[in-house]
């Protein structure tokens, strides 16, 4: 039986996409009609969005599935400022440039997940720097600010964090909140948004936009926070040796995202699942007594998956391939990985070490070393030392396959004139 009246909240629920709300009951009432709105904001400090924030999008996929109308803010004005959310730094501050760039990155990214266009359900993309590059100080100190409490802003977690810590935090970043609650505002009188979505380190930010509509407007609108994605010992998932896992090819090939996923732990392959497969429910349930081996299977349709999502079907045949042909014997399989990320070498005087630092398979030359003393790195399958040297003879084909233990692989391509 049925939890919620909305199909949404039951299906967000059972997948584990719910952390927290205001006031549930009301929400569920206003969601239960299709064609409802909801938004979900991203400041675009990168051209790229990474898997740190594939909870939120997912879930905006999943609200459209069920008829209703999300809306992507991007924020071409808070990106200015930065949200000081449980950091310890100071966000760098972009030049309009710069984010003008990232914001037709952003939309690249979401893309895949969702459908923009003109109808009750369609997408829409809004950048509050159309409101905020606008404001007048003056007039938005007396109409916005005198709503807000420094009492109870600084009790939010996000800012008292912060300053427990004795990080600074600059009256630009305090400002922050009450800008995010002016965009639910300007939604909600502009677009009828009556939901903000986000991950759960956004509750006090999500909690300001309630409050500010209920005191200026006496109308209830609402919050919906996710878990944030972590593994199953509670670690932030989303980064690699390397850096972040984009969502963008250009970023990082669509070989290293299927790898990325391909080998999560066992513990967090269910969980993983539920979130961002399109897998029915029922038959989700029925992986959750798998064990052994038959994880590793698991795995591999989880990356299946996820990949084809962001990069297509397309992409899967050549991972497959290049997958394959990472367990051969010899190099003689080398030609078929074409989706393997590369490392030109013009140099063969170039030590191992340099190679594993600026090809991204180690992040340092003393993590190289280490990893080379341990025996953990392999040039076609054969462990090497720290004196290897590069030679002519070593290519096949003008390929050499590098790697950093089973997981992390690079090809070597001997550049000549």
């Amino acid at each position: 039986m049925a939890k919620y009246k909305s199909s949404f909240l039951n299906e967000a629920a059972a997948r584990g996409f719910f952390y927290q709300s205001t006031n549930l009951e009301a929400m569920d009432d206003y969601l239960a009609t299709p064609g409802r709105s909801g938004y979900i904001g991203f400041d675009i400090t990168a051209k790229s969005l990474h898997v740190g924030h594939f909870i939120p999008i997912a879930m905006m996929r999943l609200f459209q599935k069920h008829g209703h109308r999300p809306i992507i803010l991007v924020g071409g004005g808070t990106t200015k400022i930065g949200d000081p959310s449980f950091r310890n730094t100071t966000r760098p501050i972009l030049s309009n440039e710069e984010i003008a760039a990232n914001l037709v990155g952003i939309k690249k990214c979401l893309l895949p997940f969702l459908q923009f266009g003109d109808g009750a359900s369609d997408a829409i993309m809004v950048n509050n720097a159309d409101w905020l590059d606008k404001i007048e100080y003056i007039p938005f100190l007396r109409d916005i600010g005198k709503y807000f409490s420094i009492n109870r802003m600084i009790g939010f977690d996000s800012v008292k964090t912060k300053l427990e810590s004795n990080s600074s935090l600059s009256f630009l970043e305090f400002n922050y909140m009450i800008l995010q609650a002016y965009d639910f505002l300007k939604l909600y009188t502009e677009k009828g948004c009556c939901i903000q979505f986000g991950g759960q380190d956004q509750w006090g930010n999500i909690c300001c936009g309630v409050e500010l509509i209920k005191k200026k407007l006496g109308k209830e609108v609402f919050g919906f926070t996710n878990p944030l994605l972590t593994t199953s010992d509670g670690k932030k998932m989303g980064k690699t040796a390397s850096g972040a896992v984009w969502l963008d090819r250009e970023l990082l090939s669509a070989y290293d995202f299927w790898q990325y996923w391909r080998n999560v732990n066992d513990a967090d392959v269910i969980k993983l699942m539920y979130l961002f497969t399109d897998i029915e429910i029922d038959e989700i349930k029925k992986m959750e007594s798998v064990q052994g081996q038959e994880i590793n299977e698991l795995k591999k349709r989880l990356a299946d998956e996820i990949t084809s999502l962001v990069h297509g079907k397309d992409s899967l045949d050549e991972i497959h391939k290049s997958a394959s042909g990472m367990f051969a014997k010899d190099s003689a399989d080398l030609g078929a990985m074409s989706s393997i990320p590369k490392y030109e070498l013009s140099d063969l005087s170039k030590s191992a070490i340099d190679v594993l630092v600026e090809s991204g398979l180690c992040e340092s030359r003393g993590d190289a070393k280490r990893l080379i003393r341990g025996g953990g790195v392999y040039a076609d399958d054969k462990a090497i030392r720290e004196d290897y040297k590069f030679q002519k003879e070593n290519f096949k084909d003008g390929l050499l396959k590098f790697s950093c233990g089973k997981k992390k692989h690079i090809l070597v391509v001997l550049k000549t004139e």
